[in-house]
């Protein structure tokens, strides 16, 4: 085969565009996978924490003299241990301000606390013992003495005239606040509109339940550095939080990840956990391990959504939409972290109006602290809560006016001579053709004959609905630069690093693809290292950002590597670096039998090897979108909803990997319609106890979920402008579109079924009983 053929041939096979095998899957398969908790060094140390039992009390002592004295007790550290050793508290106070214009408030998160505690599960003292077994026992000897102090759990309860300050800085327990928009203009136009909808929307609190807990492992390496591996997304956040907490330097301290069981956003940034290991590993100078299990993620990973929102929709009378107001209240739990703030606040408001022509708004969003574990990130981080207002509105507001529903959309997209287009929040966007995605979900889904088989599932006493969500999503965490490192070396192998990770969604495999657009070499001769701090540094993976900001820094690092290597294989070859044609890892001179193998190339260099660092800044986010329909069955003699018709169709730009694409649009979709019809992390309102804090109260979606197969396209034909690649994030669409979706559908069934007016009353999650109450207590 000619070289050309064979380049050509390699593009095909394993470039962009292709479903090529992930190359992650087989050592995972095989059992090889490295996790955190498979590393394994000699002189181990094992870690339990000591929790609070209490929502909310005094820490009045700790006596841990017989848990020191107990077989094979390394160390026993308590909150007043680490203060004294000069240990900080983890970051709060988010940049916002409060009601009136003050500070923000938080109370001052510490690694272990020490003068109070204010969640249940919240850790009081770490145990260091030779076996797990030892460190359980020992915790379970650590003596502490509490004060209970009056707790709130419930956003309104802790708002309410009555309710405790948790704070001294927020006696309303309000930690900031912020405000979007025109409030006169907004009420002005509710004063002049026909139509006026109004909706009460909790989007409850969940938890991310990924498949690995989370895990740290912490050394003290051969060179001195405190060295950690762990299941993270972000292990430069991470160093950085070890340093400022730790009063370590960054040269001190490396962080790598192995392979990681999911992600979700959980695993951004350093936990007090976290903290708390690497301390004492920096202490003992042996290597630590703390691996969670799972009552410990339940209990003290950060959870995600619980928002509770008044929202109001103003329609002229032909169905434009006037204005949008909403009043939100977000339970941020017992600190307002400035991600789990910034997420309610500011990241969600967004793209809050979609993608709709909505000219006035006025939006005021308060982070309210609570008895209850913090909240962060969670598969969309604010803009699946901000969608599924908008979604739940739209279908609301097609039903009380007698507007189509699809009508009503066409009337309020934006339109593509809107490109590019400023909304409200400042927020633009590049592309969209949002009713040209929204036609081809219609013909895929057969919308026009639903109503046949609603009348087929009437006819066996099930009430059939149909949902639809049109939508978009910001994608990029706002840090768009990324650095790559690319080498080419001499034994046949060219080696990439990212600062972006994997946590199974199939990154290192779409790097590689990205490599072999560039160098048509087979996929084989790809290695791509990830997670090493040593390596380089980057912002990880979140927000959906890895392939638009990631793998645009690769494919352009990559290019200039080769620009690189054509230079060096001018000298070689003694031709100009414009004779030199590159075809599948060899340069030729054009009209001579004259080549250099790449390769062989890099093997002559100094340092045995072509190597080249590159940082690449793309233009602005993404703004993948997409139109999910839904079909579901209800049975009003028991409430149970069955979803039985899945299609959706998504704007996600290029795709490089399709099989990777649908895995995370599929998947995400069952995340979300596992918020729509099953999740609930709930807290006891009178003791302030978890009380779904394990999977058998916690239920999570299985694999009878749905009764359908999935039916997914994806729309290439608007790429993205803001990148090199063209591509959209879509690590989160999936969850952002299902969960609306899911519920309008449920809605519709309802109304058609004789339910009207307690379509607008649904919350989440539908479970058969929640629903089967609603149906038994009011009907039309």
């Amino acid at each position: 085969m000619s070289a050309d053929l064979l380049s050509a041939d390699v593009a095909t096979r394993f470039g962009s565009g292709q479903s090529v095998q992930r190359i992650e899957d087989e050592g995972l398969l095989r059992g090889a996978g490295r996790f955190t908790d498979d590393v394994q060094p000699v002189g181990q140390l094992r870690v339990a924490f000591v929790r609070s039992p209490h929502p909310h009390a005094r820490i009045l002592a700790v006596d841990a003299a017989s848990a020191r004295a107990l077989p094979g007790v390394a160390l026993v550290l308590t909150g007043a241990d680490l203060l004294q050793a000069g240990v900080k508290s983890l970051p709060v106070n988010p940049s916002f301000k409060r009601p009136g214009g003050g500070r923000p408030a938080s109370p001052q998160r510490p690694v272990l606390a020490h003068d109070r505690v204010r969640f249940v599960g919240e850790a009081v003292a770490i145990v260091v013992a030779e076996t797990l077994q030892q460190a359980r026992d020992a915790a379970e000897a650590v003596w502490v003495e509490y004060d209970e102090l009056p707790s709130v759990v419930d956003v309104g309860a802790a708002t309410g005239d009555q309710a405790v300050a948790l704070c001294e800085q927020a006696p309303d327990n309000i930690a900031a606040e912020a405000r979007h928009g025109d409030a006169a203009a907004v009420e002005a136009a509710c004063g002049q509109a026909t139509h006026v909808v109004r909706l009460a929307i909790e989007n409850q609190r969940v938890a991310a339940v990924s498949l690995e807990p989370r895990a740290v492992l912490a050394w003290v390496a051969e060179d001195g550095r405190l060295t950690l591996q762990m299941s993270s997304q972000m292990p430069s956040g991470v160093r950085t939080a070890i340093c400022d907490v730790l009063g370590l330097a960054r040269e001190q301290v490396r962080v790598t990840v192995g392979d990681v069981g999911g992600g979700f956003g959980m695993k951004t940034g350093a936990y007090p956990e976290d903290l708390a290991v690497a301390w004492c590993a920096w202490q003992l100078r042996r290597p630590v391990k703390w691996s969670a299990d799972r009552s410990e993620e339940f209990l003290s990973s950060q959870h995600g959504r619980d928002v509770r929102t008044q929202a109001e929709l103003a329609l002229a009378s032909d169905g434009r939409i006037l204005a949008l107001r909403l009043r939100s209240l977000a339970n941020v739990g017992a600190y307002a972290t400035p991600t789990g703030v910034a997420i309610q606040l500011l990241i969600g408001p967004w793209v809050q109006t979609s993608v709709y022509d909505i000219q006035q708004v006025d939006f005021r969003f308060a982070a309210v602290l609570t008895n209850t574990a913090p909240t962060g990130a969670y598969r969309g981080a604010g803009r699946p809560e901000a969608i599924f207002t908008m979604e739940r509105l739209m279908d609301e507001a097609a039903r009380q006016t007698g507007i189509d529903r699809i009508q009503l959309r066409r009337r309020n997209f934006i339109r593509p001579e809107q490109m590019p287009y400023r909304n409200p929040m400042g927020q633009t966007y590049d592309v969209g053709r949002f009713e040209h995605v929204m036609d081809q979900a219609l013909d895929q889904a057969d919308w026009s004959g639903f109503e046949a088989r609603r009348v087929r599932s009437r006819a066996r006493g099930r009430l059939r609905g149909l949902g639809i969500a049109t939508f978009l999503e910001w994608t990029g965490g706002n840090v768009l630069e990324e650095t790559v490192a690319v080498s080419v070396l001499p034994e046949g192998v060219i080696e990439v690093f990212s600062a972006v990770n994997q946590m199974g969604q199939g990154i290192a495999t779409t790097l590689a693809q990205l490599v072999v657009d560039v160098f048509g070499v087979p996929m084989a001769q790809v290695r791509v290292v990830l997670g090493d701090t040593d390596r380089g540094d980057g912002f990880g993976s979140a927000g959906s950002r890895s392939l638009f900001t990631g793998g645009s820094a690769l494919r352009e690092g990559a290019e200039k590597t080769l620009d690189e290597a054509r230079r060096l294989a001018a000298q070689t070859l003694e031709a100009s670096a414009q004779d030199l044609e590159y075809r599948a890892g060899r340069f030729l001179v054009r009209g001579t039998d004259l080549s250099v193998d790449l390769f062989a190339l890099a093997g002559r260099q100094p340092q045995q090897r072509i190597h080249l660092q590159s940082t690449t800044q793309v233009a602005g986010p993404s703004w993948p979108n997409g139109c999910h329909v839904c079909e579901v069955e209800v049975d009003p003699a028991t409430g149970e909803v069955q979803v039985v018709a899945y299609s959706s169709v998504n704007d996600v730009g290029r795709v490089v990997n399709p099989a990777i694409v649908r895995g995370q649009l599929d998947g995400g979709a069952v995340q979300g319609l596992g918020q729509a019809l099953l999740e609930r992390m709930v807290y006891d309102p009178a003791s302030g106890q978890p009380i779904t804090g394990s999977l058998m109260d916690y239920a999570a979606p299985r694999a009878d979920l749905l009764a359908c197969d999935f039916v997914t396209s994806m729309d290439q034909t608007t790429p993205s402008r803001n990148n090199p690649l063209g591509v959209k994030g879509v690590g989160e669409l999936g969850t952002i579109g299902a969960t609306p979706c899911v519920v309008n559908a449920v809605a519709d069934a309802l109304a058609s079924g004789g339910y009207a007016s307690l379509a607008p009353r649904l919350q989440m999650p539908l479970t058969p009983l929640r629903l089967w109450n609603l149906l038994t207590t009011t009907a039309d």
